[in-house]
């Protein structure tokens, strides 16, 4: 990541992408280097201009923040997103970790809320705004009902990658004992840290380990 943190923003409501935008570039060290309008160009901005940090609303025409996340963690896997929405649904707060959210803030959060997630991103962490944060937290915390998985933001399948990588096997071995390639492990894996919030394999690794993973 530069020193100047380059920020994009996907949100089908001109006049907030502007407001956003104008908040943004005056503030020191952040620069907003293009917009969207939809998901599906909400997609091409994080390959096609690299930001930092892209700020996606979870519902716009024509495919919503939800479901272009997904391929913008698979296309853009360097690229970290924050989640806007004018609700606090839980539902909408779990499919966003699930998918690999880095942050998420409601739309009427204050600039310095904003500010703070989105440099709190730019490094890596995981972070929500201040109206959310308890939900994101019970979310992400053991429960004493239904069994969740450990680490909940991952998918299954990036799940069962990190499992075994945290066991000490490598790509060639885990590719073969869940029956995919090694390109596919590899993408795997290059995806995962971004999803935790973290910015290296190995951090994620450990993390993986800290929840209980890699024990055979």
């Amino acid at each position: 990541m530069s020193e100047t943190i380059r920020v994009a923003i996907a949100d089908d409501h001109a006049l907030f992408r502007r407001g956003v935008r104008a908040m943004l570039t005056s503030v020191d060290g952040i620069e907003v280097v293009a917009e969207a309008a939809d998901g599906d160009d909400a997609v091409r901005i994080a390959v096609v201009d690299a930001p930092d940090v892209l700020l996606l609303d979870i519902r716009m025409p024509r495919r919503g923040g939800i479901d272009a996340i997904r391929d913008i963690r698979s296309r853009a896997p360097g690229v970290r997103i924050v989640m806007l929405t004018m609700l606090d649904a839980d539902e909408a707060v779990a499919a966003a970790l699930r998918d690999g959210a880095t942050g998420f803030v409601l739309k009427g959060a204050d600039p310095d809320e904003l500010v703070r997630v989105v440099r709190a991103a730019a490094r890596g962490e995981l972070l929500f705004g201040a109206s959310i944060a308890e939900r994101a937290a019970s979310l992400l915390r053991p429960a004493s009902g239904p069994w969740r998985p450990p680490l909940p933001q991952l998918r299954e399948r990036e799940r069962e990658v990190l499992d075994l990588v945290a066991a000490g096997l490598p790509p060639s071995e885990v590719a073969r004992r869940l029956h995919v390639s090694v390109k596919t492990v590899r993408n795997v894996l290059a995806a995962v840290p971004a999803r935790l919030g973290v910015e290296t394999r190995d951090q994620a690794v450990a993390m993986a380990r800290d929840a209980g993973l890699g024990r055979g």
